[in-house]
């Protein structure tokens, strides 16, 4: 049986990871089983294998986060979470904003750059 380590802490963390293995594991399911639909008939087998897949890799995986290393470092990796100062959408906006302008300058800087360049070479007599 499957023992919870430290109940209660890091719950969010290993839910999401559990909850991502095990979407994980039902798209390789829906994968290996188109797989097996051209090779075998029998529906117990096509659908019984990925079945078994998803059960099996979703139990991994539930142990997996209950062991006490994977346990703490999800754990603690909820806490540094909780610890973030995220930035409000009017942050965010203003800084794509910057970025965006930004790029827009030095890609205009790099094409007059360039366009002297073509100019140069053309005067000098060197043609590519």
């Amino acid at each position: 049986m499957i023992q919870i380590y430290k109940k209660g802490q890091g719950k969010y963390t290993r839910m999401v990871t559990l909850g991502v293995a095990v979407a994980i594991a039902l798209m390789a399911a829906v994968a290996l089983s188109d797989f097996l639909h051209a090779y075998v008939k029998s529906p117990l087998v096509r659908f019984g294998v990925p079945t078994g897949l998803v059960i099996g890799i979703g139990l991994g995986v539930l142990w997996l986060i209950n062991k006490a290393k994977t346990a703490d470092f999800l754990i603690a990796t909820e806490g540094e979470m909780k610890k973030v100062s995220w930035s409000s959408k009017k942050e965010i906006i203003g800084s794509t904003k910057v970025v965006i302008v930004t790029t827009l300058i030095l890609a205009a800087i790099l094409f007059g750059v360039d366009l002297t360049f073509i100019f140069l070479f053309g005067w000098v007599g060197i043609t590519g």
